[in-house]
């Protein structure tokens, strides 16, 4: 009887596996912890970008709390992440580079782009040949920057709340390089 309690007491108290969800043949956890700080945050949705008709990556956002409103995320505080893991063969800067920058010309003012060009082009900098299986964070701190993680290893930060916002608009603005996937890191369907 005592161990049947102690059992109980134990699955109780969290000693249970982190539930995941999985999208696309990838395990998506619930939650995180950010590499650089010691902050979790929950899944607020996640989906597959899709280039015609191919799968490129299974996208995953994560923030201190869940909301369905792009705006509140651009303007919500602390700390933030974007998973994104590579379903692809290869994907080469030549090819991924283009898309962001088309990203923050479609949701940016012609002067915020000229502003954020040299950090734009630090964050592109940033960036290998990725593979299949290659995972990067994008892991949003404020006082400290967006670091770009690719497999665990930190390739580089970019200063800047207005840069971490405007990078955030790529996926959430208003013209997104694909609206399905929006919608899916916004909790949608």
């Amino acid at each position: 009887m005592r161990y049947v309690a102690l059992l109980t007491v134990l699955l109780l108290t969290g000693l249970t596996p982190v539930q995941a969800r999985e999208i696309a043949g990838i395990t998506v956890p619930e939650t995180v912890k950010l590499h650089s700080v010691d902050k979790t945050l929950t899944l607020n949705g996640a989906g597959v970008r899709r280039k015609f008709f191919m799968s490129i990556y299974v996208g995953a956002l994560y923030l201190p709390s869940a909301t369905q409103d792009a705006e509140k995320v651009l303007s919500m505080p602390g700390a933030k992440r974007l998973n994104m893991q590579f379903v692809y063969s290869e994907i080469r800067p030549e090819k991924l580079i283009p898309v962001w920058n088309k990203g923050f010309e479609d949701n940016l003012s012609p002067e915020l782009l000229r502003t954020l060009r040299p950090r734009i082009a630090n964050f592109n900098g940033l960036f290998p040949t990725l593979h299949k299986g290659d995972r990067v964070d994008i892991d949003i701190v404020p006082g400290v920057g967006t670091q770009v993680w690719i497999n665990d290893s930190l390739k580089g930060k970019v200063s800047g709340d207005d840069f971490a916002k405007a990078l955030l608009r790529i996926w959430l603005g208003e013209k997104p390089a694909d609206t399905s996937l929006k919608r899916a890191l916004l909790g949608g369907d």
